[in-house]
């Protein structure tokens, strides 16, 4: 089945225009969110020095809502899925918020249902490729929180040595917290940062060293977060058990790149799965364009893409799950 190159021109100017206009949106949201977080800074900073002149009541110094008082973006926040996204979103270490990753994946979803229903004609197929549109920010911010907690992960053993040198040197774990904010790679000179600031700024050491663990969901921060506030209240070597953690990182990271290894032909048969039928398909296409346009001008053919592209996704996704092997 041949394209009209108007056609493809069309359905590319449609695509074109709808992203980049979700994308304007999503810019004017995130100026208006800032201006808004200014303002409440600047209305708490009043009411503080109206405070420490006598003046003003104590329960008025509040926090501004993240949804800059919005009742659906307030109202959203306590559905578990939109909860996931926003938690998702603060662990790939975004600036996103929660209202500019729905307008992004809205206008992904209508501008790839544009794109599709240009070219083709075909309704259902538009349905697919919006849906496929909208998980598109939710796949790349995945990903950004996973390139993200790998490079802690693989940054937490020279962070851990750091801080267990700084403990027999003599220095508080305050202290040490805060030469691993300054000496340390990032993510991890962030985190150790924030976690510093926090404790400057008052809050409680548990409170603080609980709240990182939170923000960096991994076992091993999990640990280390353990073994200090369990040092804290009985006393021990934490020195010792921070070199002993740093060792069982390290070792676990050569058990996780020989399972690459044993695991890489697993990999690469779901590729060549994936990319089979795409290639097969695309030869017959060049060798016969009639025997293969019948798939897409017959409904029942449309239909039996639909379900084998359907059915791919799941395939590869089942064989991914298969040779992900967690340590």
């Amino acid at each position: 089945m041949n394209f009209p190159p108007d056609v493809l021109a069309q359905g590319i100017a449609a695509f074109a225009i709808v992203a980049l206009g979700f994308v304007s949106l999503a810019l004017v949201y995130e100026w208006i969110r800032e201006r808004g977080r200014q303002r409440s800074v600047r209305l708490q900073l009043r009411k503080l020095q109206a405070m420490a002149g006598g003046g003003g009541d104590q329960n008025s110094l509040l926090r501004a809502d993240s949804a800059l008082g919005n009742p659906l973006l307030a109202a959203a926040f306590r559905i578990p899925v939109i909860a996931s996204i926003e938690g998702t979103l603060r662990e790939a270490g975004m600036s996103w918020s929660l209202g500019t990753f729905l307008l992004i994946s809205a206008g992904a979803a209508l501008a790839s249902a544009l794109f599709v229903l240009t070219v083709t004609g075909f309704f259902g197929a538009a349905l697919v490729a919006a849906a496929a549109g909208a998980l598109i920010p939710m796949v790349y911010i995945r990903r950004q929180r996973r390139l993200r907690l790998q490079a802690f992960e693989e940054a937490l053993p020279d962070a851990l040595d750091l801080l267990a040198r700084a403990i027999r040197a003599g220095h508080p774990i305050g202290s040490g917290i805060k030469i691993v904010a300054d000496e340390a790679e990032e993510p991890v000179a962030g985190e150790f940062q924030r976690t510093f600031d926090e404790q400057r700024f008052g809050l409680p050491f548990e409170d603080t060293m609980l709240a990182l663990s939170v923000r960096v969901p991994l076992i091993d921060l999990r640990m280390l977060v353990t073994a200090i506030l369990i040092q804290r209240e009985v006393g021990g070597n934490l020195a010792e058990v921070l070199d002993n953690l740093g060792d069982v990182i390290r070792q676990r990271f050569v058990v996780q790149r020989q399972l690459r290894v044993h695991t890489a032909q697993g990999r690469l048969s779901g590729h060549v799965l994936a990319a089979l039928p795409i290639a097969v398909g695309s030869i017959i296409y060049m060798v016969n364009p009639q025997y293969v346009g019948l798939l897409f001008e017959h409904p029942f053919g449309r239909l039996m893409l639909l379900t084998a592209v359907v059915l791919q996704l799941i395939g590869f996704m089942w064989i991914r799950r298969i040779i992900n092997i967690e340590i």
